[in-house]
C-alpha cells in the first residue's frame, strides 16, 4: 500500500459518524470501539484491499487516531 495524504481525510469522517450516534442516543462510553469497528472495514475494504493484515491495522490506526487512544481508553475503564 503506497501512502497517501488524503487517506487520512477518513478520520473526520469517522469522527462524524460517531458523533452522529452519540448525538441520536448511542452511549457515549463505547465511542472508541465504534471508532475501531468503522476503521477496520474503512482499511480493509478501501485503503488496502489487496492486504488483509495491512488494511486491518491501518483500520485499527485510523480509528485510534479518531476517537484519541487516551481519551477513548478513560472512557471505557471509568465507571
Amino acid at each position: 500500500m503506497e501512502f497517501e495524504i488524503y487517506n487520512i481525510a477518513l478520520i473526520p469522517v469517522i469522527i462524524g459518524i460517531v458523533s452522529v450516534l452519540k448525538s441520536v442516543g448511542f452511549p457515549s462510553k463505547y465511542a472508541s470501539l465504534v471508532s475501531i469497528g468503522l476503521g477496520i472495514p474503512l482499511g480493509v475494504f478501501y485503503l488496502a484491499p489487496s492486504n488483509l493484515s495491512e488494511g486491518i491495522l491501518v483500520g485499527i490506526t485510523l480509528g485510534l487516531a479518531s476517537s484519541g487512544l487516551y481519551s477513548g481508553t478513560k472512557n471505557i475503564v471509568r465507571k
